[in-house]
């Protein structure tokens, strides 16, 4: 069995070779194909889901529910670069919420959304583990701390470089 990759906008071909290790035995193979397609694609397409759900011979309603169940998936085209701002209780305490609302405005999208250009997808997270540096985000991997409302547009533009 395979998919109809001529009708689909997106390039299914690197989902192939996914899938072809498992062709055989699909048997719990469904979380590290959504992994590694969300690596190649960086989000996980419904032309994906499908092509996904026809491979392994299962119902594209069970791809769908794992996917929407864990958080490390995602449906929609996110961001070249993660904003992830602590709402834990000593940034909290610390300004944080000031940070995401200066955030939010410099990017000009809410919670959850990713910017227009795709370079921005703003995420709140309940700790980053660096509450000594309160107020904290992260961007991608790199974190900033002891912030004020008045760093956000150096730091996020910097990344735009």
């Amino acid at each position: 069995m395979s998919c109809n990759c001529t009708a689909n906008p997106i390039d299914l071909a690197p989902l192939m070779d996914i899938l072809n290790p498992y062709r055989q035995n699909p048997k719990g193979a469904l979380i590290p194909v959504l992994q590694k397609a969300q690596e190649v694609y960086g989000y996980l397409p419904q032309e994906v889901l499908e092509c996904i759900a026809s491979e392994l011979r299962i119902p594209v309603a069970e791809v769908f529910g794992v996917v929407t169940f864990y958080a490390q998936f995602h449906l929609n085209p996110r961001g070249k670069n993660i904003v992830r701002v602590c709402q834990g209780t000593a940034c909290h305490v610390r300004g944080g919420s000031a940070i995401l609302e200066a955030i939010s405005h410099h990017l000009d999208i809410k919670p959850g959304e990713t910017t227009k250009d795709l370079n921005f997808t703003l995420e709140t997270v309940a700790c980053l583990g660096a509450c000594g540096l309160a107020p904290v985000m992260m961007v991608n991997d790199n974190t900033h701390g002891r912030l004020t409302p008045d760093d956000i547009p150096g730091i996020l533009d910097s990344y735009l470089a």
